[in-house]
């Protein structure tokens, strides 16, 4: 299998998956709201503990996953993933409760290990030093079903906020079936290694990474660099619909915009920037240009304005690619599985905070009785973590030598 081949066959798969997962953001909260019987604000609850059961979820089974993709192969963790994925969409189309959505997002969780089979299999065909490069194909599937996912959800919803739902499941499906057909294997036999129950969990996977300073170094910026990811998302809809009164098609548009921001840094400026400023630099400059994104964002007082930020701050979408680049580079071929499987189960722990502390966040500053009314107070949030990721990195780099 040709490197360029096995980068084009999982550029497809994630895209697809982003594609369905991106059809559900601008319609989520308010079929949350239909369901409770509640009003936006305070169903936003609901809405942070369905995103959070999704990372507790992927926290719990994803080492796993990523140990299964060492012993067996990326591709069959991958067909599994899709098919779940499929049925779980279904689950929540028919859903008429809301117990129904959480058995579909469990279900979800469980199944989330697309990614990091996604991410094990970049591993496997690229050259070490092309890594940080090649991991972009992560963030341009995202930039791109960011685009198309919640503009196709925003139309689709005039017909109904059940039928974005199932134009995901056929997504998945139709992904599943690709993949069935067309993925190749990317992981050699030789390469592979015997399944470790002890490693095939969470607390497995901290021991996992324990054995590489380097990497224990830098995990603590990963981490919190996906939970300011988890802040913007899980309040991006309810801050936009609360402090500029957007409608459903506008927020899809907002997000088929940062989508493509996303597309543009990642996957063509990154392979300018990258080889300019090297692993260590390009993480603690585009932390900082985040911090003061994420800042703005929180004061913005017209739409438009969020739409110029994005731009201006897109490289800080190059922050978790560069970080994961420099990560991947100081493990084996045979561990790259255990390796994304880990990291994957401990940044799964922002997806279970994250949103529950957002919105959370939200609806206390933004419910009758606040003690002040402020939409952006999650985006201040993530700036101060910005700060903290800022730290940590510095930390790292300066008490070891980091293979750039």
């Amino acid at each position: 299998m040709k490197r360029t081949s096995g980068l084009g066959f999982i550029f497809i798969t994630i895209l697809i998956d982003i594609i369905g997962i991106g059809l559900l953001m601008p319609i989520l909260p308010d079929f949350i709201a239909h369901l409770t019987h509640e009003s936006l604000n305070a169903s936003s609850q609901h809405y942070g503990v369905l995103l959070a059961i999704y990372g507790g979820m992927q926290f719990i089974f994803a080492p796993m996953l990523g140990m299964l993709s060492d012993r067996f192969g990326r591709r069959p963790v991958l067909l599994l993933s899709m098919l779940f994925s499929g049925i779980d969409y279904v689950i929540m189309a028919l859903a008429p409760t809301l117990l129904w959505l959480y058995v579909g997002r469990t279900l979800s969780g469980i199944s989330g290990g697309s990614f990091t089979a996604a991410s094990a299999y970049i591993a496997d065909v690229s050259p070490p030093e092309k890594r940080a490069q090649n991991f972009g194909i992560i963030g341009a599937a995202f930039g791109i079903g960011f685009i198309i996912g919640p503009a196709m959800g925003g139309i689709l919803a005039h017909w109904g906020t059940r039928v974005p739902f199932w134009a995901a499941a056929v997504l998945c499906l139709v992904n599943f079936l690709y993949g069935w057909f067309i993925l190749p294997e990317s992981l050699k036999k030789e390469n592979r290694r015997k399944f470790n129950l002890r490693e095939a969990n969470p607390w497995g996977a901290l021991r996992i990474l324990r054995k590489y300073p380097l990497v224990w170094g830098l995990t603590g910026t990963y981490i919190v660099s996906n939970l300011v990811g988890q802040f913007l998302g899980s309040t991006w809809v309810l801050f936009t619909m609360t402090r500029f009164g957007w409608s459903t098609e506008q927020t899809g548009i907002s997000l088929a915009a940062f989508g493509g921001v996303a597309l543009v840094y990642q996957l063509w400026i990154a392979r300018w920037l990258l080889p300019l400023w090297g692993g260590k630099k390009t993480i603690l400059i585009t932390l900082a240009i985040g911090t003061v994104e994420c800042a703005a964002y929180a004061f913005s007082t017209q739409g438009w304005m969020l739409y110029v930020i994005m731009v201006l701050g897109g490289a800080g979408f190059l922050t978790m690619q560069a970080t994961q680049g420099l990560i991947s580079r100081q493990v084996g071929e045979d561990q790259q599985g255990a390796l994304q499987g880990a990291l994957t189960s401990l940044a799964s722990l922002t997806g279970i905070f994250g949103p529950i502390v957002s919105t959370s966040l939200f609806a206390a500053f933004t419910l009758p009785g606040a003690p002040v009314y402020f939409p952006g107070v999650a985006f201040l949030a993530a700036a101060l973590l910005n700060v903290l990721a800022i730290g940590l990195t510095l930390r790292a780099v300066l008490r070891m030598r980091v293979k750039t």
